[in-house]
């Protein structure tokens, strides 16, 4: 049955996520949670929360359904652990580079650069099983980053969400997406199960 308990199971991290991201929409949490250059020193937990809140229902709605389609795409990819600790990884590490490189940037919040980073991560470690498909990530995400710097942004998600999308996110997310990826792809077998038969897919 599609909807077993196993693929329920499967999907337990997007659940998750969306349900994190849902009540801190519902009880307004981005006064608390927001990334802040003034109060990040004093309330460090805005490194990680940040990310998981959002300008509004749209906002919001948006970045769960390219959750949805990454776990469509590389969800099998990697044990539930991995895109966890992937999850918290880039989360902290695209809030240290808009502090320290994005000085224009006052504020952050949005789970779109964790979620650029978890494509570009579960793409590459994705090579040694599917390259066709690891690729074709790779490659859609280096084209997104391109037409977004040499175009006028994203007006269009601009417009809808109620506020600038931050493309710097996007791009240290994929950065940083890579490194984890590649980490990940040095490992023996990083994917989810143990049977061969699921690493030896091409």
């Amino acid at each position: 049955m599609w909807f077993g308990a196993g693929h329920l199971r499967s999907w337990s991290v997007p659940f998750a996520i969306a349900l994190l991201a849902v009540i801190l929409q519902w009880v307004d949490g981005a006064e608390w949670l927001r990334l802040e250059r003034e109060g990040v020193a004093a309330e460090p937990w805005r490194l990680l929360g940040a990310h998981f809140v959002h300008l509004g229902w749209t906002h919001l709605g948006l970045n769960l359904a390219g959750l949805a389609l990454l776990w469509v795409l590389l969800g099998d990819t990697l044990r539930p652990l991995l895109w966890m600790l992937g999850v918290v990884a880039l989360a902290v590490g695209v809030s240290f580079l808009l502090l320290c490189c994005s000085p224009t940037v006052g504020w952050y919040v949005g789970f779109s650069g964790v979620l650029h980073g978890l494509f570009a991560a579960g793409a590459v470690a994705n090579l040694r099983r599917h390259t066709t498909l690891g690729l074709g990530v790779l490659a859609f995400l280096l084209g997104k980053l391109v037409l977004e710097r040499i175009g006028d942004g994203d007006s269009f998600t601009a417009e809808r969400i109620g506020g600038a999308v931050i493309l710097d996110a996007h791009l240290y997310g994929v950065l940083l997406g890579l490194a984890y990826g590649a980490v990940l792809l040095s490992m023996s077998r990083p994917w989810r199960g143990s049977g061969a038969s699921r690493g030896d897919r091409r």
